[in-house]
C-alpha cells in the first residue's frame, strides 16, 4: 500500500470555477479531509453525499495559527502512513497562501508519503478579477500575521491576506501607519466572487478595524501608488532624490561637491543633533537627524557614481557587523550585563580584523581612536585604551596629585616667561591630567564641559538681561557689578 496525499483547491466558493479534475478527486475520495468547513464549496459537498472530515477542532484546541498547521500537517502524514491514500481539500489555491501544504511539502519525503498537488481558483484570480489591476503592473502578497513595515512598497499593488478577524485588521492598521497616512484610502474586500456573500467596502486606513465581518474570505487592498505623501516616508525614495540632485538634471550646487567640500557639513550637523539631545527637544532631533543621514547619503552617492560602493552596500555592511559582534543575541554566546557584553564586542572586533589579515597582537593598543576627533575627546579615548592594558593610575589621589604637579608646572612656565610653545604644552599636559581625573569620577569630559558651557551661557544671560532692565550696557558697568549678578544666576541653577 502507497501512501499518499493528494492536495486540492476548492477556489474561492464559487462552484462554477471548481476545475472538473478536482471535483472527480473529490467525488472519488476514500477519505477526505478539510482544513474547515467555514467554506462556501461545503454546502456543495454536503447535497452530494460526500463526507469530509475538518479540521476545525483544531483551530479550537491551539492557541496559535502556526500550532494550528503543524498539528493539521502531522495528522495527515501520519494518516496516510497508516490508510495509504488520502485527500486534503483546502480553500482557494493550494499553493496560495497555505500554510499547511508548505509543512506537508517539507515533511512528506522524509515519512515516505507521496505528495500530489492539484490546482485551484486562488483568491487571487478574483482579487485581480473584482478590483481591476494587472499584477504584472507590480504587485505583492503579504501575510496579516506576519506584516513588519519593512515589507510595504507604496509603488506595488499591495494585497493583504488572512485577515479573519478585526483584531488582525488592527494589527495590519498599526503596520501600514508605519508607512501610509492614516487617511489614505484602503479596499476591504469580502468573499469575492461568491454570489450573494461578496462586499467590497473603501475606507480611510484609520478606520480599518472599525468595520465588521471579517472572516476566512477577507482580505485587504491597498493600490499602488507615486503620491509623496506616501513615498516621501521610505529609503528608497530618499536615495532616489538624493541621486536626481546630483544627477546632470539635478542641483548646481549639489553636483559640484566633493567629500571634501562637505566634510565640515558633517562635523556640523553631528553637533547640532547632539544639541537636540542635550536639549531634550525630539521635534528638532528629528530634524537635525534628517539633516546628519543626508550627509552620508551625499557621501554614498559620491561613491556610487564612481562605482566603489553605494549607501546598500554601507548598510549591508553594518548589518553584518552588528550581527558578528552580537554573538550573545544572534549567536551561541551569552552576556549576563553591560560589561560582558562589551567584551564580546572587543572580541568579534578582534576576530574581524584576523580575517582581514590582519594581526592584533601586533598592532598598537592605542589603535582604532579616529585621528580628527576633538582634543578632549581623542585624549579620553587614549586613556581609556592605555587603560585596559594596565597603564593607569591606581586610584583617583595619585591623579589629582597629578592635577596639582601639572598645574605648578603651568604656573612656573607662565611666571618664567618662558616661550608660548612651552606654555601651551605644559596647558595641554594640565587638560590631560584633568581628563584622567574626568575617568576616575567616571565622567566624560566632553559631557562635563559641554555641560559648564551651558551653565555659563545661563548666567552670562542673566547678567545680560539684568543690565537691559536697568537700561544699562556693557561700557556702562563694571566687573564688580557683573560679578554681583553672576553670583545671584548661580542660585537659580
Amino acid at each position: 500500500m502507497c501512501a499518499a496525499i493528494t492536495v486540492v483547491g476548492l477556489g474561492t466558493g464559487d462552484a462554477d470555477q471548481l476545475t472538473l479534475g478536482v471535483w472527480k478527486t473529490l467525488q472519488s475520495a476514500k477519505r477526505l479531509f478539510v482544513r474547515t468547513e467555514r467554506h462556501p464549496m461545503m454546502a456543495m459537498l454536503r447535497d452530494h453525499g460526500i463526507a469530509y472530515t475538518s479540521f476545525d477542532s483544531v483551530y479550537e484546541s491551539h492557541e496559535s495559527f502556526p500550532d494550528v498547521y503543524d498539528a493539521i500537517a502531522t495528522k495527515l502524514v501520519a494518516w496516510a502512513a497508516e490508510s495509504g491514500d488520502i485527500v486534503y481539500a483546502v480553500p482557494g489555491h493550494p499553493m496560495v497562501a497555505e500554510a499547511t501544504v508548505r509543512l506537508l511539502r517539507e515533511r512528506c519525503p522524509d515519512a515516505g508519503v507521496e505528495l500530489a498537488i492539484m490546482g485551484g481558483e486562488s483568491f487571487l484570480d478574483q482579487t485581480f478579477l473584482r478590483f481591476g489591476f494587472d499584477p504584472i503592473e507590480g504587485f505583492q502578497l503579504l501575510d496579516a500575521h506576519d506584516l513588519p513595515s519593512s515589507l510595504l512598497q507604496p509603488k506595488l499593488h499591495t494585497v493583504i491576506g488572512q485577515v479573519y478577524d478585526t483584531f488582525t485588521a488592527s494589527d495590519v492598521k498599526l503596520s501600514l501607519m508605519e508607512v501610509y497616512p492614516d487617511d489614505y484610502e484602503v479596499v476591504v474586500g469580502h468573499a469575492l466572487g461568491v454570489s450573494g456573500e461578496e462586499r467590497i467596502v473603501r475606507v480611510p486606513l484609520y478606520e480599518l478595524d472599525r468595520l465588521e465581518g471579517y472572516g476566512n474570505l477577507s482580505l485587504i487592498w491597498l493600490p499602488q501608488t507615486e503620491a509623496d505623501s506616501v513615498r516621501n516616508r521610505t529609503f528608497a525614495r530618499l536615495h532616489e532624490i538624493v541621486g536626481i540632485l546630483r544627477s546632470p538634471e539635478g542641483c548646481p550646487w549639489d553636483r559640484e561637491q566633493t567629500h571634501q567640500s562637505i566634510r565640515k557639513n558633517l562635523i556640523e550637523e553631528t553637533y547640532e543633533v547632539l544639541e537636540t539631545i542635550d536639549d531634550d527637544d525630539p521635534l528638532a532631533m528629528q530634524e537635525e537627524l534628517g539633516d546628519l543621514l543626508l550627509q552620508i547619503m551625499l557621501h554614498s552617492q559620491m561613491e556610487e557614481e564612481t562605482g566603489t560602493f553605494t549607501v546598500y552596500d554601507v548598510i549591508n555592511g553594518l548589518n553584518e557587523k552588528l550581527l558578528f559582534r552580537h554573538p550573545h543575541v544572534f549567536g551561541d554566546q551569552a552576556a549576563g550585563n553591560a560589561d560582558e557584553a562589551l567584551r564580546n564586542w572587543d572580541q568579534m572586533k578582534a576576530e574581524e580584523k584576523r580575517r582581514k589579515g590582519i594581526n592584533p597582537d601586533e598592532r598598537s593598543a592605542l589603535d582604532g581612536v579616529p585621528r580628527d576627533l576633538p582634543a578632549l575627546m581623542k585624549a579620553y579615548k587614549l586613556q581609556k585604551k592605555a587603560a585596559k592594558v594596565g597603564f593607569d593610575w591606581d586610584k583617583l589621589e595619585d591623579v589629582l596629585a597629578k592635577v596639582e604637579e601639572e598645574l605648578a608646572e603651568l604656573k612656573q612656565a607662565v611666571a618664567g616667561e618662558e616661550p608660548h610653545e612651552r606654555q601651551m604644552s605644559e596647558l595641554g599636559d594640565l587638560l590631560f591630567a584633568v581628563v584622567n581625573a574626568a575617568r576616575f569620577v567616571k565622567a566624560d569630559p566632553e559631557e562635563a564641559l559641554a555641560m559648564t558651557n551651558r551653565k555659563f551661557i545661563r548666567r552670562f544671560r542673566h547678567i545680560e538681561e539684568q543690565l537691559r532692565i536697568r537700561g544699562k550696557s556693557f561700557d556702562q558697568t563694571d566687573l564688580l557689578e557683573m560679578e554681583q549678578w553672576w553670583q545671584e544666576a548661580k542660585t537659580l541653577d
